[in-house]
């Protein structure tokens, strides 16, 4: 697997632009390129097909780090953090899902991100609840909404809200908006002081060209063809419990899938993987026969 020292590595914020100019660098991979790095790491820890997916992501961990300048540690190290987070996604993504990497990458890097803030904010002793980390990282976003950028004390309105909004204690809200008192930055603001460049000069475009999309959209259908397909080797009972546990928004539960058929909460569950399994097999091997007749 790639290593920290087998990326660029940005030591401080005195090199961060020379960092981001040697990351522009990495080419971004086309889809087909990027399912077939992925198998040559899932299936025999090719170290150069890792390495060649962590580097071609190292813009979109800048731009998610950035994202994270408002709470006052040096984007060096929430950049350094992130890049740790997307090795992990590497590590554990499965090409035969049917997304791309940076979409799976995505929540690796955020959550390597905001583990790191919350260790290391001192003034922060909370994180170990759901509730509380929900509303250290969406407190900043509900007060934009409600244009309550301006420095000091939240209304007790917009405090309700904000409470009702995250199921938090209003207490909590008062808080953590006085904790997370760190000033937010212009894209306008310049790199370093004796810099032209701006950092909105170096965010990604994630929007594809007109021949990406064209050639994601066709990679979609045929994922979804395959699924269709794969769906076809499951009895009723697996594929009607598969679906409404893994292809809907609202997943149906346990209980009640158990009281329909008559089984047990657990049963259920069972069956839920065992149809999962043979689906992602049924997946796997329709895949590599489209590849051998291609």
């Amino acid at each position: 697997m790639a290593t920290t020292s087998s990326v660029p590595v940005i030591s401080s914020e005195s090199n961060l632009s020379r960092y981001l100019q040697e990351i522009r660098k990495f080419p971004m991979l086309a889809a087909e390129e990027e399912y077939m790095l992925a198998k040559r790491w899932q299936e025999i820890e090719d170290s150069d097909a890792a390495h060649k997916l962590v580097t071609s992501h190292l813009r979109l961990v800048a731009k998610i780090a950035m994202g994270y300048r408002g709470y006052g540690l040096p984007l060096s190290e929430l950049i350094s953090e992130g890049n740790v987070g997307m090795m992990q996604a590497v590590k554990r993504f499965d090409p035969d899902r049917g997304f791309r990497l940076a979409t799976y990458a995505m929540w690796w890097i955020r959550a390597a991100i905001q583990e790191y803030i919350l260790h290391s904010w001192s003034l922060v002793k909370m994180g170990t609840t759901a509730a509380q980390k929900k509303l250290f990282f969406n407190l900043r976003r509900l007060k934009g909404q409600m244009q309550a950028i301006e420095e000091g004390d939240m209304s007790p309105e917009q405090v309700r809200h904000v409470a009702t909004t995250l199921d938090v204690p209003e207490q909590d809200v008062v808080n953590m908006n006085r904790r997370l008192s760190a000033p937010d930055h212009s894209l306008n603001a310049p790199l370093r002081a004796d810099s032209e460049g701006e950092w909105q000069d170096w965010l990604v475009d994630e929007t594809a060209n007109q021949e990406i999309s064209l050639a994601e959209n066709e990679e979609l259908g045929k994922r979804r063809k395959l699924l269709t397909a794969a769906m076809e080797n499951l009895n009723e009972r697996e594929r009607d419990i598969l679906e409404e546990r893994r292809l809907r928004d609202n997943p149906t539960t346990l209980e009640d899938l158990s009281q329909k058929y008559g089984i047990s909460r657990e049963r259920v569950r069972q069956i839920e993987v065992r149809a999962f399994e043979k689906l992602q097999k049924a997946i796997r091997n329709a895949a590599v026969e489209q590849k051998l007749a291609g």
